[in-house]
């Protein structure tokens, strides 16, 4: 493995800010941490659990008093809790938690357990499975807490954070909730090593460790997402519907296939609960923001073997950035059927619809220029480039299911389905940001550009996986194989009108237009035919095996390797202006591609973990060079060392790592395709490396003390050793953390945070300008707040401010389309939830 300094930064309070954070990762902060009484079974606390699942109640009553309370999952599986409000007592609080289950607490020592009550022990007999009931498993609602116990998204083998060699974020449901979260680029925002941008109303850029994400699961079932492509199902995500978001840094090729070494994001959705239980929701927020959200799951037959859930959510509202609104609805249903007590059966659909007006597909101009001279110029922030009329609607229906089959000798045989069908239709007169350089004393310099359009993307995507225990030289190991089969076709249609002497003009593009006069209300454009077509067909296939061999108790090594075949095909059929045809049809086919994949993680202790690991990923691209043709793929490789630790049963988890990543032909912006009149970016390969660090802090500090903090610095270096992906931030800080009051305020949980992150540019040369322009934005830090209130046992209300000091600040700069999008101003939200 090679080397991995630290680069040596210029500010010495980034250095002091690393070895601060390091020396919380490593242990520290423990000394902050105050102690579980021991006398805590005779203290009284006030609760507000709701009723419902009788494991999640159970976890949460454990969770908030710091106790360890064990539990048969067999006798509390199925089973409904009352709830629990007032102030109580540990034994009477559990007492009351378990009225009407048949189940009671006996204490011994401090240590609780659940058994059979006496008057019930002759209806139940089961032999003794104790499971910490404190402890947490995949699912992370209704559990309270910011961290996970297990996941499987880097290698489909089922570990904890601690036992995975590569770095793993969470975003849990409490998580969301606690700031109000709802879309998946607000998640993204705020999860560890992640910086989103959106250069426009309707897109959005995911990067990690310098580079794009494009890979996106569900439920584990591998889609794409090309991070710069016009129709993109996934950045609609609306979080009613998920459980947890699981974010993999570094190459993910194992179980992904093609992709960067950038990461995986995988969306895990709701499932169906073995107890009825429900919540209906209602928020209104700033720029008349208003929202609305139902949630109903419970068995479907009186024996439970049929569940379901359903979901629904309808959002509205407007923007700080002026005529922008949006429309958006969301449905989702899941059933799960228990075919025989060993196998299970889920079919689900979601469906979103999003309907935006005033939306532009850039951002602001950022360049000025006056007698050539050129200048960074900042528009007001609420300025909007769109037309009043522009509009962006989008629809996508995703249905999935599964079939998992229990087999003997604890084998398990789980085929899981996904497909995605998502459309898009815009039509869109905006001030084109690359037509020109403004003047801002009179205003002028741009011109209209109009579009029309509509994208159609279907995706399919199978995942078949066998998994279980093997013994070998005496020892217990694990193992997983499997095939998943997916395929992407984007096809992209862009409208023209045709005149009679022969050259296309919609009679509103190239036209000038002053910034100051303009009231957003633009001329009619005209189309009459199709100008441009463009395809894409992507189909990958892959075998994938992956082993964690215990040589002993402390050591685990994990082996992997998959197998790939790959073809993509790209059509692109353009018109210019005058109605020369520009026409590309480049595939790229790749057989047998092997990645490989190999980490190795040793028990300190019971609480530390050292590890490394060595992964690989491959990309065919679509980017292409400016004669035209396709660069060859990108292949990734990723090294990390890191150290992980877990506290009080895994309900705290620290991790801090060095990375380096190695990347061959990766795509560099370098001028127009010929023949394209100009408007398509060409590109040219180029090798870079990328070095850094990841920091982490998740879980419960204390019972009613949640935190989630991490710090990333990583930067991406071009052959020559100058700093590349100028326009992605190489520091990045993120706090959040909330604490429930003790006694009589025990009703209010109180929270905040803060992101910061470093400076990014990008360099405009263009020949109208004398000299080169650099756009840039500073360092710069993001507060923001929240306190809930439970009313009842059912009734709640969080209310979240962002941008708590009204920040101005560029989110994204966009050195294509020589544009700049502003971070939201302050603003805030407050939503109601009564759960059921």
């Amino acid at each position: 493995m090679p080397h991995l300094p630290l680069t040596p930064r210029s500010r010495l309070s980034l250095a002091v800010q690393r070895v601060l954070f390091a020396g919380l990762l490593s242990g520290g902060l423990l000394f902050a941490i105050p102690k579980t009484p021991a006398c805590a079974s005779e203290q009284t606390r006030s609760y507000a659990i709701p009723a419902g699942n009788l494991d999640q109640a159970l976890n949460r009553f454990a969770s908030e008093n710091g106790i360890l309370l064990s539990v048969d999952a067999q006798l509390t599986a199925g089973k409904r809790s009352p709830g629990l409000d007032g102030s109580y007592p540990v034994a009477e609080g559990l007492s009351h938690l378990l009225a009407g289950t048949g189940l009671r607490a006996t204490n011994s020592g401090g240590n609780y357990a659940v058994e059979v009550a006496p008057d019930n022990a002759g209806a139940l007999q089961l032999k003794t499975t104790t499971v910490t009931g404190a402890g947490l498993g995949a699912t992370t609602e209704g559990t309270g807490s910011y961290t996970t116990g297990q996941t499987n998204t880097a290698t489909k083998l089922d570990l904890s954070l601690r036992e995975t060699p590569q770095s793993v974020s969470v975003m849990t449901k409490q998580r969301m909730q606690d700031q109000n979260l709802r879309s998946i680029g607000q998640v993204l925002e705020q999860t560890p090593g992640l910086n989103v941008q959106s250069p426009g109303s309707d897109r959005l850029y995911v990067y990690s460790r310098g580079l794009p994400i494009d890979n996106f699961q569900y439920d584990g079932v591998p889609t794409t997402s090309f991070a710069f492509s016009q129709a993109m199902p996934h950045a609609l995500s609306d979080m009613a519907i998920y459980d947890r978001i699981e974010v993999v840094r570094g190459a993910t090729g194992l179980m992904s296939g093609a992709g960067d070494p950038s990461g995986t994001v995988n969306m895990v959705r709701k499932k169906p609960t073995s107890t009825f239980q429900g919540h209906v929701s209602a928020g209104l927020g700033s720029w008349d923001l208003y929202r609305t959200e139902v949630d109903v799951s419970g068995p479907l037959t009186d024996n439970g073997a049929v569940r379901g859930r359903a979901v629904a959510a309808y959002q509205q509202g407007n923007s700080f950035t002026d005529h922008l609104q949006q429309e958006k609805t969301i449905l989702y249903g899941v059933t799960e059927m228990d075919l025989s007590p060993d196998t299970l059966f889920t079919l689900g659909v979601e469906y979103l619809n999003n309907d935006q007006r005033g939306f532009s597909t850039t951002g602001l101009p950022v360049v000025g220029s006056i007698s050539r001279h050129g200048f960074q110029y900042n528009m007001p922030r609420s300025y909007n480039g769109a037309s009043r009329d522009s509009s962006n609607r989008q629809e996508s229906v995703n249905t999935f299911a599964s079939l998992e089959q229990k087999l003997a000798s604890d084998w398990t045989l789980k085929v899981a389905a996904n497909y995605l069908y998502g459309t898009r239709d815009y039509d869109s007169i905006i001030v084109g940001t690359t037509t020109g350089f403004l003047n801002p004393a009179t205003g002028s310099g741009l011109n209209y550009t109009a579009t029309k359009g509509d994208n159609t993307q279907q995706q399919r995507g199978v995942d078949i996986a066998l998994s279980g225990p093997f013994e070998l030289l005496g020892r217990e190991h694990e193992l997983v194989m499997g095939f998943n089969y997916q395929t992407y076709e984007n096809r992209r249609n862009g409208f023209g009108n045709l005149l009679a002497n022969g050259k296309s003009d919609n009679g509103v593009s190239s036209k000038p237009v002053n910034v100051w006069s303009w009231d957003n209300h633009a001329p009619s454009a005209s189309y009459n035919f199709t100008r441009e077509d463009d395809n894409i067909d992507q189909r990958q296939t892959g075998a994938y095996l992956a082993t964690r061999l215990k040589p002993t108790d402390d050591l685990s090594v994990i082996l992997g390797a998959r197998v790939s075949d790959y073809k993509y095909g790209a059509m692109l059929h353009y018109n210019t202006y005058d109605m020369v045809k520009w026409n590309t049809d480049d595939s790229v086919k790749v057989s047998g591609e092997v990645t490989p994949y190999a980490g190795v993680v040793y028990d300190l202790n019971d609480v530390h973990s050292v590890y490394a690991s060595y992964t690989s990923i491959f990309k065919p691209q679509p980017y292409r060079t400016r004669q035209g043709k396709l660069l060859d793929p990108r292949e990734g490789d990723n090294y990390e060392i890191g150290l992980k630790s877990e506290y009080f049963g895994a309900r705290l988890n620290t991790a801090i790592a060095l990375f380096e990543i190695e990347l061959d032909n990766d795509a560099v912006g370098d001028g127009t395709i010929e023949g394209s009149g100009g408007t398509v970016t060409a590109y040219k390969a180029e090798k870079t490396k990328t070095k850094g660090i990841d920091m982490e802090i998740s879980g419960e500090l204390s019972p009613g003390w949640n935190l989630l903090a991490s710090y990333t610095y990583s930067q991406v270096k071009d052959k020559n050793g100058e700093r590349a992906k100028t326009t992605i931030p190489t520091d990045m800080f993120k706090l959040w953390s909330t604490y429930q009051l003790p006694g009589a305020l025990d009703k209010l949980t109180i929270g905040g945070g803060v992101n910061w992150q470093s400076g990014m540019h990008f360099t405009a040369d263009n020949w109208q300008l004398n000299s080169p322009v650099k756009v840039k934005q500073d360092d710069y830090a993001v507060a923001s707040v929240m306190a809930r209130y439970q009313f009842t046992s059912k009734l709640s209300a969080t209310a979240t401010v962002d941008n708590l000091f009204d920040k101005k600040y560029y989110s994204a700069l966009d050195e294509n389309f020589r544009s700049a999008s502003y971070g939201n101003p302050r603003n805030f939200l407050l939503t109601t939830q009564y759960e059921f």
